[in-house]
């Protein structure tokens, strides 16, 4: 029973017949072929507005090859400091920026406030050379502590970029499990909100190497590109990239996976209740942080359970991960070897 992280799910089958279809005869390469042409369409027609679509096969560098195109390399990249983009991508912003700076803020539970965000940027001042100016704001949905921006809390963060004239950028890792939280239109909480790009992820969430840069401006398509070329992430076989990625937005599979995940967070999380475990704050998506008491988590490790200690948050706390393949059986049947212990 592996709550370690959904990073070790296998691919779905709906993803692993996609690269089985394209497994014969040849095809165009660097997106010239059929399938690559498809991405542009399915996504315009997922989020109701024309996008352009870079495919990358990292979470890594679907960010940062965003992130160099909305900053320049001497600008500033407003951000919480939980974000993955500052806690885990090591100094890939800054590399693939060319040297733009991470400015981390505070917020609860991994997101950024509106009020506070904008106090931050009108305290900052103006020292020419000496200083850096922001250029972008960046958030997580889901965030890196499992919680969900809302639709008007993104609204609202948009307003104050737009205000200051400023990108907003949106790591989308796990965005599916926030649309499947907010039981909203992708489009609510991306460009109707002011996103100009998101990094649309599915690695995570059943596909097998592939996250998809996701332009609102379209303009930026041809920067993109070269940042990716330039970067090492240009795949002569692209269409093993697409091809992951219409299986994915195709007939929804994207959420019917996110919500799978969701409810098996759900159940472990009311398991997890029901033995005196306490949450350390609202759990939308599919992470849970949790306080156990030691011998809880020690005849959960017992009984077969794999998971991460989350010092940051405190003693005794413990992040769970629950992932589109997680079987809700298993949750039962750790409840009851639980029980036993």
């Amino acid at each position: 029973m592996n709550f370690a992280s959904d990073n070790v799910s296998p691919l779905c089958p709906e993803i692993l017949s996609a690269l089985e279809h394209e497994a014969y005869g040849n095809a165009p390469a660097y997106g010239a072929d059929e399938t690559s042409r498809q991405l542009d369409a399915a996504f315009s027609e997922l989020f109701d507005r024309e996008v352009a679509v870079v495919p990358v096969a990292t979470g890594t560098a679907a960010n940062c090859i965003s992130l160099s195109a909305l900053v320049s390399p001497f600008g500033g990249i407003v951000c919480h400091h939980e974000a993955h983009i500052n806690e885990d991508e090591s100094t890939g912003v800054a590399f693939f920026t060319g040297g733009a700076k991470l400015m981390p803020v505070d917020g609860p539970a991994a997101k950024l406030e509106a009020d506070n965000l904008d106090a931050f940027l009108a305290s900052r001042v103006d020292r020419g050379v000496h200083s850096v100016a922001p250029e972008c704001v960046a958030i997580t949905q889901a965030t890196e502590l499992g919680t969900v921006y809302t639709a008007d809390e993104v609204a609202a963060i948009g307003a104050i970029c737009q205000s200051r004239d400023l990108r907003l950028f949106m790591d989308g890792a796990r965005f599916a499990n926030a649309v499947a939280h907010l039981d909203c239109h992708p489009a609510d909480i991306t460009w109707k909100a002011g996103v100009d790009a998101i990094s649309f992820g599915a690695t995570k969430n059943g596909a097998q190497a592939v996250d998809a840069i996701v332009l609102f401006d379209t303009s930026l398509r041809s920067r993109v590109e070269q940042a990716r070329k330039r970067s090492g992430h240009l795949y002569s076989k692209h269409r093993y990239l697409a091809s992951q990625l219409l299986a994915y937005v195709k007939d929804d599979l994207w959420l019917r996976n996110a919500r799978h995940a969701n409810g098996a967070a759900r159940t472990l999380c009311d398991m997890l209740v029901s033995h005196g475990a306490t949450l350390a704050h609202a759990a939308d998506g599919n992470e849970l942080f949790v306080k156990l008491a030691p011998e809880l988590a020690q005849r959960m490790r017992d009984a077969g359970a794999l998971f991460h200690p989350w010092p940051s948050l405190g003693a005794d706390i413990y992040r769970f991960v629950t992932a589109w393949n997680t079987d809700i059986a298993q949750i039962s049947e750790l409840n009851d070897r639980i029980t036993r212990n």
